[in-house]
């Protein structure tokens, strides 16, 4: 019962996935048969799969522009998080003073507003201040994305033992030094975990992108281009090319997951057994 529930838990997980691959190799005509098929097919029933929706996404230069664009944001909210939020853990995890329940607190507070109840404000701000698209992205990105990372540093340095930091102290390491060149790489699958989770966040985003590329289409990131992707062989939504273009925006996290697997899976599990 236990192997049946996992084959049906990971059915319900990757159909979807395959659902887009399968969708990105078929021609709007294969895509409006009836009934559907689960490898692209033509009308003879023969397998015949197309590759024009991935030359239409990769010729399509605000597409190319997308993705660059995503990166700078992503990779950029991703570093500020996780170099703030490394200091601010540290503080919070390691150090006393007066006040740091109630700071950690008020950065749980953070995390509990909705997107679009902040949107308006934020927009309102950004605009008086004149700042370009993607820098303003960063801004705003980073004001969800640092609460998170901040509370889930400060709970793993909160586990490394105090005799630690006594042990630095007695050769003569200042607390600087104690923070970044002992404790900092003992949380290394706690930063790769919350890096990993601020990188998809920012990159996968959609509504601040949206609002704050409307009057600059030239900094529109992955998710505004895909959900806006026009036309080229049909008149109609071009189900294809936007499958395509989900496929390859999904890429660079997959590798993503594979290269830090290992520190992921030891972040997830770290703490789990005391003694």
């Amino acid at each position: 019962m236990l192997w049946i529930l996992i084959v049906i838990m990971a059915v319900w997980m990757l159909f979807p996935f395959y659902w887009a691959i399968n969708s990105s190799f078929k021609t709007e005509n294969q895509l409006q048969m009836t009934p559907t098929t689960f490898v692209p097919r033509n009308f003879q029933g023969e397998f015949a799969p197309t590759m024009r929706n991935y030359e239409a996404v990769f010729s399509n230069q605000a597409f190319l522009r997308a993705i660059v664009n995503s990166a700078i944001v992503a990779v950029s909210v991703t570093l500020l998080s996780l170099a703030i939020g490394a200091f601010a853990g540290f503080a919070l995890g390691k150090l006393r003073y007066r006040g740091k329940t109630g700071t950690l607190y008020l950065i749980l507070a953070m995390t509990m507003f909705p997107q679009i109840a902040v949107l308006t404000g934020l927009y309102a701000i950004i605009n008086n201040l004149g700042l370009q698209a993607i820098p303003s992205l960063i801004i705003t990105y980073l004001l969800f994305s640092l609460p998170f990372t901040a509370w889930v540093l400060t709970a793993f340095f909160k586990e490394l033992p105090l005799e630690i930091m006594q042990s630095a102290q007695v050769d003569g390491a200042s607390p600087f030094q104690t923070f970044y060149m002992i404790l900092l790489p003992l949380t290394m699958p706690a930063l790769v975990n919350t890096g990993l989770l601020a990188f998809i966040g920012a990159w996968n985003e959609y509504l601040f992108a949206l609002t704050f590329t409307s009057v600059e289409p030239m900094a529109r990131t992955l998710p505004v281009i895909i959900a806006n992707f026009p036309a080229q062989f049909s008149r109609q939504t071009p189900f294809g090319e936007i499958m395509a273009a989900g496929v390859v925006s999904s890429i660079p996290l997959i590798i993503l997951v594979f290269v830090f697997q290992r520190r992921i899976v030891a972040g997830l599990t770290a703490g789990a057994v005391k003694g």
